[in-house]
């Protein structure tokens, strides 16, 4: 299957971007999917472009994209908007 990793990395991130929902007890899902993604996306961009230690073809980048995903909710959760 050439796009397996691409295809865990997704579920593995919608995941995390479930949990965090249920986690925050509020109904922010499309922001928290939002959130996810992009510190995925920022993630694997580090991994295979800025640090050269990852191809889209090995199993390192989704691990930095799953790492990605988890800062940035993290972050999310800091830093939102309290009213």
């Amino acid at each position: 299957m050439p796009y397996v990793e691409l295809t865990v990395t997704v579920v593995a991130v919608s995941i995390l971007a479930l949990i965090a929902d249920f986690l925050a007890g509020r109904r922010e899902l499309p922001a928290f999917f939002v959130v996810a993604y992009t510190g995925a996306a920022a993630g694997a961009f580090l991994a295979v472009r800025v640090f050269a230690i990852a191809t889209y073809d090995s199993w390192i980048w989704p691990i930095w994209a799953a790492v990605g995903a988890v800062a940035g909710l993290i972050l999310y959760f800091l830093f939102r908007k309290k009213r």
